[in-house]
């Protein structure tokens, strides 16, 4: 006899994480392409010395510091192993069996996985133009309808939507659902027009908006993000279906470090390189003929189509890709998200998408 396992296992969606090729360029999974600031790895260092110890289960120091930043009440805020497990957190939360949970697609891979954990039923929202369409996430509420994910810039495209839209999809929905501003890669942002989610707090009180120390900060293998909830309960909710110590006290201790004055004008810095180069690949690539959006994340996007409109064959160019031992995140029917890497390495990757341009077969 077997062990009896939930039937929703069967039909789980897996998690696909960019695969690590041993001699190749790894472009597929949004890291950065620096480690922990100097001062965050003495930190780091010296935490791993009382490793002997179980960590602060709820982060406190971590909370007080978030807190100042913000200017918000401790009540306010959470800390998480990775923003995607708070993520997990608010939909155990909010939604079970015979619930919605409503986000775009395609968009973070973890929400349809997530979801289906927990027992509840996923609204998939196609983009329009390869942006959230917030009308038609609006439109797709139901009496069942529990949380929103809005992935603002979007992963995997990396676009973003502007303030005003944003404002008049929160005025739409109601009190009662909650909406989870996802801004993984929020430090990226450069569009004006696109609305820091931490400023429509005080507006909105069904809104939760999330943050990572994985992206900007060089910390994704640590695992450590946090959430601003404009209601305390909400915040409440996710610290009771957190696992104890969940986060680490390496990780809490490099997250305090990343936040201490000396990192802004380094991380200032960093980000700036990434931007410009974001910009230099994306004008190369439109030079050769690519089409792609226009990003406000540490990537960019190139959709599924004909290449004579500028699309690519994503399965086929992702393994052109790794035959020029470069390894991006094809997405098979929908498009291909290539992280931005150092100059070096972004040189490598331009020069393999313009001997694949044109060339269905890579």
């Amino acid at each position: 006899m077997t062990v009896r396992m939930r039937p929703v296992l069967a039909a789980l969606p897996a998690y696909v994480p960019g695969r690590n090729v041993p001699g190749s360029i790894k472009l597929a999974s949004n890291e950065t392409a620096y480690g922990p600031l100097p001062h965050v790895l003495d930190r780091i260092t010296a935490a791993a010395a009382e490793a002997n110890r179980y960590p602060d289960t709820n982060s406190s120091e971590l909370l007080r510091a978030l807190s100042q930043r913000f200017d918000i009440g401790v009540e306010h805020l959470v800390v998480g192993c990775g923003s995607v497990s708070l993520c997990q957190q608010l939909v155990q939360a909010t939604a079970g069996h015979g619930d919605e949970v409503i986000f775009g697609w395609r968009s973070f891979e973890a929400y349809p996985i997530i979801t289906a954990v927990a027992g509840a039923q996923a609204v998939q929202v196609p983009l329009r133009e390869q942006v959230y369409d917030l009308p038609a996430l609006a439109a797709a509420v139901t009496d069942r309808t529990r949380l929103i994910f809005v992935c603002n810039p979007n992963n995997p495209t990396g676009t973003a939507v502007p303030g005003v839209e944003l404002t008049e999809f929160l005025d739409q929905v109601p009190s009662d659902v909650l909406v989870v501003l996802d801004e993984a890669y929020r430090e990226f942002v450069t569009d004006e027009k696109v609305q820091d989610g931490t400023g429509l707090l005080e507006r909105y009180p069904n809104l939760m908006v999330l943050r990572t120390f994985s992206k900007a900060y060089g910390l994704a293998g640590l695992r450590i993000g946090y959430g601003l909830a404009a209601d305390p309960a909400v915040a409440m909710a996710v610290r009771q279906t957190q696992v104890p110590f969940a986060v680490t006290h390496v990780a809490q201790a490099a997250a305090l470090a990343s936040l201490e004055p000396e990192a802004g004008q380094q991380l200032a810095d960093r980000v700036a390189e990434v931007v410009a180069e974001r910009s230099r690949v994306t004008s190369a690539l439109r030079s050769a003929g690519y089409q792609l959006p226009d990003s406000e994340a540490n990537f960019v996007w190139l959709a599924e189509g004909p290449p004579e409109q500028g699309g690519v064959d994503a399965t086929a160019f992702g393994a052109g890709c790794e035959a020029r031992g470069l390894i991006v995140r094809a997405f098979a029917g929908s498009g291909v998200r290539i992280t931005i890497g150092t100059a070096a390495e972004n040189d490598k990757f331009l020069a393999a998408a313009m001997e694949l341009r044109g060339s269905p077969a890579g």
